[in-house]
């Protein structure tokens, strides 16, 4: 790498001058393109946690009330995970809160798993395990986020 390119790689930009914080941004469009993929995938996550997972608990869809009557968790239970899966989603689309939303959601998937495997003998166990793999990735590539949370938080207390 030439001495020229490594110093004006280093150069903070001026927005980030003037707010005092060095961001790292990404200038090709590679890193763009990275960036809008992320995001979009963020949202087809928040989507499905949303409308397909949340929803039909929180309305107390026939089959999501038999299945937390079969494991004993009543509709307590559902209207509870309903709830966590609703938060999370909408944390996915909050910038400072996506790390954690991910991290959140991948051990409620977590559970999810180990339910499947215990209680129903495995079957679909797959998909809380398919889902965990998006969302890790979000939570590494939006780990950055953790930061600025624990700062806001910080500056609140």
């Amino acid at each position: 790498m030439s001495e020229t390119a490594a110093s004006a790689s280093s150069v903070p930009t001026a927005a980030s001058a003037t707010s005092g914080t060095v961001i790292a941004e990404s200038a090709t469009p590679r890193g763009r393109r990275a960036r809008i993929a992320l995001r979009g995938l963020q949202i087809l996550l928040a989507l499905f946690f949303a409308i397909a997972s949340a929803l039909p608990k929180l309305i107390a869809h026939p089959s999501a009330a038999e299945v937390f009557d079969e494991l004993g968790w009543g509709s307590a239970g559902m209207y509870t995970i309903g709830a966590l899966e609703l938060a999370g989603a909408v944390a996915l689309l909050i910038p400072v809160l996506q790390s954690v939303a991910a991290m959140a959601l991948s051990a409620l998937m977590v559970g999810a798993f180990v339910v499947t495997i215990t209680a129903f003998d495995g079957e679909n166990a797959a998909t809380p395990l398919i889902l965990i793999v998006p969302l890790a990735l979000i939570a590494w590539a939006r780990r950055n986020s953790n930061a600025d949370l624990l700062r806001l938080v910080r500056r609140r207390a």
